[in-house]
């Protein structure tokens, strides 16, 4: 059974940094896609980035490339989010969700295609991120 567990959310002053982690069960982060996904209250769901080990391929949406930066651990369990320079609109759930294999972040075009989120099968409880201005 897969399974995601995200952590590290909390409050940091608008210009902080904080580290999400996405812990995973059930799944080789070889053989999928993970995404991130954020939600603030009273607006759609949001997709952020994604990752595919397999295509050795990563996608930033412009919301926060430059910002946010996704790594794993060396047991690729733990997908991380690193994100700097943070900013009130920031502030939101942010989950982290899988899909298996590798199209949904082959490249831009189809990256973009699959953030909506809807096609990701596994999902995390999400973690809150409040950034105070």
């Amino acid at each position: 059974e897969v399974q995601l567990v995200e952590s590290g959310g909390g409050l940091v002053q608008a210009g902080g940094s904080l580290r999400l982690s996405c812990s995973a069960s059930g799944l080789a982060f070889d053989d999928y896609v993970i995404g991130w996904f954020r939600q603030a209250p009273g607006k759609a769901r949001e997709g952020l980035l994604c990752v595919s080990s397999r295509n050795s391929y990563t996608y930033y949406t412009d919301s926060v490339k430059g910002r946010f930066t996704i790594s794993s651990d060396k047991a690729k369990t733990t997908a991380v989010l690193q994100m700097t320079n943070l900013k009130p609109e920031d502030t939101a759930v942010y989950y982290c969700a899988a899909e298996y294999g590798s199209t949904y972040c082959h490249d831009e075009y189809l990256a973009r295609q699959y953030l909506s989120g809807d096609e990701y099968d596994y999902w995390g409880q999400g973690t809150q991120v409040t950034v105070s201005s």
